[in-house]
């Protein structure tokens, strides 16, 4: 589908690199790169959700109800914050499968966060890229190089081990299993999001984050209203930081960045998020009684995932890089 550069657009954002390139592959790969830094910013950003969830004052709220009431409010603070950048909203049916699987995403994971620990839940959610590589390489026609395959095996692999500990250590009951079986719905959702926010990369960034929180916001309010429970302004202020800091600001970066970066590779690169939850509770949270430090599987898996990037993108930026880098800098889509 041929993209127009003005539909629904903010100032700041072309995508064009700044300077004097003095070859069409040199541009090619600027630009490519300014999307995976994006999507890097991206993953911090993400990854402040235990900086946020962990906060001591939040355990006040049932454990039952937890999930979904920073699910609800988290969203809701989003859109608000994103509303007044959305200019004039031009209607899309390609907007339905990204609002879609967006709140099916909040939803289910909030379901395996309640079901299984909350480590099974983050893993299982990110076995997302290697739907996201069959689907956009298979499917969508998306190019993928070796390294791009070396960077998914590797990626799971670290997921793999992950999973596969923390069950053992789980001491799994019926209802955790149920919650692996949300963790990997949620998994399936978040690569329909990458997907479908791809899809519509053309698009004013911050309409499109904004009608996927209100659909999230919507999906998750029939629950709230059962609680009866509101939030009081100092919960408030920090549930909107959450929301803003942790939802809104990070996917409006992530849309930018699947303006040039292939699913399957973004998709990988957001495997940093996990590694750096524990990081931001660590830094914040590790007076608490509440705390405990990162398992040895962890690391282990967070080795295989780093092997994966490095592999990736070591040497890119040289000749010898940019030649592995450059074909999946193309847009292989045909949409």
């Amino acid at each position: 589908m041929p993209q127009n550069p003005h539909q629904n657009s903010t100032p700041g954002d072309s995508d064009q690199p700044t300077g004097t390139l003095h070859h069409p592959s040199e541009a090619k790969l600027a630009v490519g790169n300014r999307g995976r830094w994006l999507i890097v910013l991206a993953t911090i950003f993400w990854s402040m959700s235990g900086l946020f969830a962990k906060a001591p004052f939040l355990e006040q709220w049932p454990a039952s109800e937890r999930g979904v009431m920073l699910g609800f409010w988290r969203a809701v603070f989003a859109s608000l914050a994103l509303l007044p950048f959305i200019g004039r909203p031009i209607w899309s049916w390609r907007l339905v499968p990204a609002a879609i699987a967006y709140a099916i995403m909040n939803v289910t994971f909030l379901l395996a966060m309640s079901n299984t620990t909350a480590a099974n839940a983050i893993w299982l959610q990110y076995t997302a890229p290697v739907w996201v590589f069959l689907v956009g390489t298979f499917l969508l026609g998306e190019k993928s190089v070796a390294r791009d395959r070396w960077m998914v095996l590797c990626g799971m692999a670290g997921v793999a081990v992950i999973l596969f500990f923390e069950w053992q250590a789980s001491a799994v009951a019926d209802t955790s299993r149920i919650g692996v079986v949300y963790g990997l719905m949620a998994g399936v959702a978040f690569a329909a999001v990458v997907l479908g926010l791809r899809q519509v990369r053309d698009m004013n960034p911050f309409y499109v984050i904004a009608i996927c929180n209100l659909s999230s916001a919507l999906l998750l309010l029939p629950f709230i209203v059962k609680t009866g429970k509101m939030i009081s302004p100092g919960t408030g202020i920090w549930m909107a930081a959450f929301g803003i800091l942790q939802m809104a600001v990070p996917y409006i970066l992530f849309t930018k960045g699947l303006r040039t970066v292939p699913s399957h590779e973004a998709s990988c690169i957001t495997l940093l998020e996990p590694l750096l939850v524990p990081v931001w509770v660590f830094v914040f949270w590790r007076h608490t009684a509440g705390y405990e430090l990162p398992r040895w599987w962890t690391l282990v898996g967070a080795s295989l995932i780093l092997t994966g990037l490095v592999v990736r993108y070591w040497r890119v930026g040289t000749r010898e890089g940019n030649a592995n880098t450059s074909a999946s800098d193309d847009d292989g889509s045909s949409h």
